[in-house]
């Protein structure tokens, strides 16, 4: 059998990158890196198929293609994951491994060929349906005509609420996650945090985005305890955390033919 690893354009590994991304039924961070064009791509081959994929980004910078962050083998060739994986470290000269940890996968692999591994990013799902009420304060998609207070963290979302007919919080949804996928995001306005307004307007927000046809998914700094705490209390869940580590060794496999760029 004569199994390899080569660079590859971006269409020849979407058919391949469908399974992915139904095998793992969640929000993928990087997901838009590949439209963006931040992104190399390799077909993993067995004789002329391809029978998987790996994709590559730049851990600090776009151009600087360092971090094999997608992995995908078909069921049937699993049994040769490390011999593909090894190929693609050698194949990409890649120095890191970055991934969610609800990707099994490709968890297993930064476990066995990296080093100095971390966190800090918390990745969240739908969890449970939230009942939050506070009589005082409105939630309405946000019109031209609002005065909307300075934003420090967050984007000014299409969304706010309305507290003594002040706008206090925005929020909203990202779309250019994996489908149906979209992120949420909200900031308060600072003197009237920790009231409850951020996870209200979370939970009414979770609404708007399954209108929309989407999955509300979210994510937030692993030392950002009170927006942890704001996204658990409007319903939402831990799902995993992003990874990332360095690569022991790129050695090439033996019997394995590895084609770098």
């Amino acid at each position: 059998m004569a199994l390899s690893v080569a660079p590859t354009d971006l269409k020849n590994i979407l058919p391949l990158r469908k399974l992915f991304l139904q095998e793992n039924n969640f929000q993928i961070r990087y997901d838009a890196c590949h439209t963006r064009g931040w992104t190399d791509s390799y077909a993993l081959m067995y004789n002329e198929e391809m029978v998987g994929y790996g994709s590559v980004k730049g851990k600090e910078n776009i151009n600087d293609r360092d971090t094999v962050f997608e992995f995908y083998l078909i069921p049937s060739f699993r049994n040769q994951t490390s011999l593909y994986f090894e190929g693609l470290l050698f194949s990409s000269s890649a120095a890191y491994i970055e991934c969610q940890s609800n990707d099994l996968l490709l968890t297993h692999l930064l476990y066995q060929y990296g080093k100095n591994i971390d966190s800090d990013v918390v990745l969240f799902e739908e969890g449970v349906t939230s009942s939050l009420v506070i009589d005082e304060a409105v939630f309405r998609r946000r019109n031209e005509k609002d005065i909307v207070f300075e934003h420090k963290a967050e984007p000014v979302g299409d969304y706010i609420l309305e507290f003594n007919k002040e706008v206090v919080a925005t929020g909203g949804f990202l779309l250019h996650y994996n489908m149906p996928f979209a992120d949420l995001y909200m900031e308060v306005r600072e003197d009237y945090r920790r009231k409850g307004l951020g996870s209200f307007l979370i939970q009414e927000i979770k609404k708007q985005c399954y209108l929309a046809g989407r999955v509300p998914a979210a994510r937030t700094s692993i030392d950002n305890a009170a927006s942890r705490a704001t996204l658990t209390k409007a319903g939402l869940r831990i799902a995993g955390f992003m990874l990332v580590g360095c690569v022991r060794n790129s050695k090439p496999p033996d019997e394995f033919s590895a084609q770098s760029t």
